[in-house]
């Protein structure tokens, strides 16, 4: 079988089981990108899936606007290290949600905390109010998690962002153009680790990320090794009276 025919087959059987599974109040935009894929994904979920990975910065919006709506549990503070479910680095976006003390249970979700419906969805499509209990993820969620996590890994959807100019020079990004942090991270955890939790995360967002061409990249970086050298340094300087004390 030739392999447009073998396409036309496999869609066609996609398609009318993702048709016979779709429940009223489904997003008309989800379905509508799922069966223009050149695979049709054959569930709702998948289909959901396939539209926030393929919505990668729209992902990150909701993510960081959901966590804002829940807000971080009572007497949470961002820590790194020492097990129950912290993050190991500074590097690892905070999310109280993902630590042992906070996990939310089945039908919140890992991330933001808010309630999971089904196919994953942040709304109630269903309108029953009726969180799923199988699910503990929002399937925007998992994508912005992932996107935080390797920003470089969606260096494409960065350069259209910026139409392709180099966020420090303005000039034409070039083929080794890489992914930067506008704000260094080990400064957002020097200075900024008492924000609120969900304007924490935006540091690992869009909000905070910028394509540099390598050169000014490599620039930057020996500005901020500099900037940390030079504070190790100040740290480590003991005070006269210190001596005396």
């Amino acid at each position: 079988m030739a392999t447009s025919e073998w396409r036309e087959s496999r869609n066609a059987a996609a398609r009318a089981r993702l048709e016979k599974s779709l429940r009223p109040g489904f997003p008309a935009h989800v379905l509508h990108h799922a069966l223009t894929r050149p695979l049709i994904p054959p569930t709702p979920s998948r289909a959901v899936a396939s539209y926030w990975r393929h919505h990668v910065l729209r992902a990150d919006r909701l993510a960081r606007a959901l966590a804002a709506r829940t807000g971080a549990p009572e007497g949470w503070t961002w820590q790194v290290g020492g097990g129950e479910g912290r993050p190991a680095s500074f590097r690892v976006p905070p999310a109280p949600f993902r630590e042992d003390a906070h996990a939310p249970g089945p039908g919140a979700c890992r991330i933001c905390g808010g309630p999971v419906f089904r196919f994953g969805w942040h709304r109630d499509l269903a309108g029953d109010g009726a969180p799923s209990k199988r699910a503990g993820w929002h399937a925007a969620c998992v994508i912005a998690w992932e996107f935080w996590c390797a920003p470089s890994d969606h260096l494409k959807e960065l350069k259209a962002r910026q139409r392709h100019r180099c966020a420090v020079s303005g000039k034409r990004l070039l083929r080794g153009a890489e992914v930067d942090h506008r704000l260094p991270l080990y400064r957002v955890w020097r200075e900024e680790r008492d924000l609120p939790w969900p304007f924490l995360l935006g540091h690992w967002g869009a909000p905070n990320l910028q394509v540099v061409n390598r050169a000014g990249h490599v620039l930057k970086c020996r500005e901020e090794a500099d900037e940390r050298a030079a504070t190790r340094r100040d740290a480590s300087v003991i005070a006269p009276d210190d001596d005396l004390a």
